[in-house]
């Protein structure tokens, strides 16, 4: 889709398809604050004046976007889809946000989540389940499943989330649209509130690849408030994912596949479409070959150490005393507790819980230690298959399509949902899902991973095989 389609889709358009799917009790509950007023006079002043803004070239002049509730915006609350936050109104923007609106995209809402970004169908949130657009009776993912959700229903065509081990390109699976997780450092961080702070990163949904690669591109950069961003150049990542005219686009490429994701314990369904989707990639040019990531098993125990012990440090914040709410109390120390108890939802309270457990003494040796030790062994299995001259990796992005919301009770089989995810966050490496299929009319995405910064290459296979499954839908 070209920049022309994305400003075809207006904010009027938007708000015309929030009111027929989202807004009232039996809506997709996807956002959990809009700014109709404020939006459609943004509207009104960027069609005066649609080439320039703010000193940027308006690529996105008058494109109405919906950003995830952690990332913070000067207008619109920032809740996290927590209690703890309600009402909250930051006093800065997030660096994406702005990169956005200099970009003359217009944000109409901030889209609901998992508390603070933890869990996996964004039925943690405190303001209630957001329900999937393809089966209102299902989840959308989590934790972005909000902004998942308000690109799938046609709202916007294109979204901000965030992921820590997978929040944005499991909720594009559930959904079947696109969704994009950046080399941690090529995006700024700064305005996210942080959740995993090393495995926390900004991301992007849209409803096709070339969408997905500008959105990217125009938020990606150097950032001075954010330490952890890189200065490297962005490339031209909406070039890379177009089509080449060839009848061999992929020509050269290699394609690894990882066999610790093709088990047996895979829906035998999704490694169907998998299948058929590296065929697509031979077809096209591409050399498949099988590849070993030997320590994949590890990543689910090494991911919620890791992600609980960041947690437990970030949220000591959320005290009651400089911002968020604050529970009545006659001493400091009950005052910490009524505040916490009473903001933070079951799952939060259990990941802070277990983050300060493997970080107390007499057990960080044993536990966090540990995982950052097999966190480093991970890292070197993707670093060792690129150095062998794999340029992606095709995985399946979940191992089931979108459950039924209050199917799954377990946490441990909750988590589970991020089994072929995680371990790009772990590796700070770009990866992004993308519809390849359907099982029982629900959704299907394949995930493609890349070496850090190389979110070209990972564009360009998407966007060829978006292409073949285009061709062949319309023979």
């Amino acid at each position: 889709m070209s920049v022309e389609s994305l400003q075809a889709h207006s904010v009027e358009a938007a708000w015309t398809q929030y009111d027929g799917v989202d807004a009232g009790p039996t809506g997709l509950n996807a956002f959990l604050s809009v700014d109709r007023e404020g939006s459609l006079a943004a509207s009104v002043s960027i069609a005066a004046e649609p080439h320039t803004r703010n000193g940027h070239a308006a690529e996105l002049a008058g494109v109405p976007v919906a950003v995830k509730d952690n990332l913070a915006t000067l207008v619109l609350p920032t809740t996290c889809g927590s209690r703890l936050l309600e009402g909250y109104v930051s006093p800065y923007e997030a660096t994406a946000v702005r990169k956005l609106r200099d970009a003359g995209a217009i944000v109409i809402g901030k889209t609901n989540m998992d508390e603070f970004a933890m869990g996996s169908s964004t039925e943690n949130s405190a303001f209630g389940p957001t329900k999937n657009p393809v089966d209102r009776s299902r989840v959308p993912g989590g934790s972005s499943g909000g902004s998942a959700a308000a690109v799938a229903a046609g709202v916007v065509r294109l979204a901000l989330g965030s992921e820590t081990g997978g929040s944005v390109r499991q909720p594009a699976a559930f959904c079947g649209i696109v969704g994009v997780k950046p080399t941690y450092g090529r995006v700024s961080r700064f305005g996210l509130v942080a959740y995993a702070s090393s495995l926390d990163h900004v991301g992007v949904f849209a409803q096709n690849v070339v969408d997905a690669a500008l959105g990217l591109e125009i938020i990606a950069g150097h950032d001075p408030y954010d330490a952890t961003c890189s200065s490297r150049p962005v490339p031209a990542l909406r070039q890379a994912a177009v089509m080449a005219d060839s009848k061999l686009p992929l020509a050269g490429l290699v394609v690894g596949r990882p066999v610790e994701y093709f088990t047996d314990a895979l829906d035998p369904r999704i490694r169907a479409h998998c299948d058929a989707s590296l065929e697509r990639l031979r077809a096209l040019g591409a050399d498949v070959r099988d590849v070993s990531l030997p320590h994949t098993s590890l990543a689910i125990p090494v991911y919620y150490v890791l992600a609980a012990a960041e947690a437990s440090s970030n949220l000591a914040r959320y005290d009651g005393v400089r911002y968020g709410r604050r529970g009545n109390a006659d001493g400091l120390r009950e005052m910490y507790e009524r505040t916490r108890s009473g903001g933070f939802g079951a799952e939060v309270t259990r990941r802070i819980l277990l983050g300060t457990y493997v970080l107390s003494a007499g057990y960080y040796d044993a536990y966090y230690r540990r995982a950052q030790t097999v966190r480093a062994l991970i890292t070197r299995d993707f670093e060792r298959v690129f150095a062998e001259g794999v340029q992606v990796l095709f995985t399946p992005t979940a191992p089931t399509p979108a459950f039924r919301i209050g199917a799954v009770s377990d946490p441990y089989d909750m988590y589970l949902s991020d089994i072929y995810t995680v371990t790009a966050n772990l590796a700070g490496i770009p990866a992004m899902s993308q519809p390849i299929g359907r099982v029982d009319g629900l959704p299907v995405g394949g995930q493609f991973m890349a070496a850090r910064f190389d979110e070209a290459t990972m564009f360009k296979a998407a966007a060829a095989l978006e292409d073949a499954l285009a061709r062949e839908a319309d023979a």
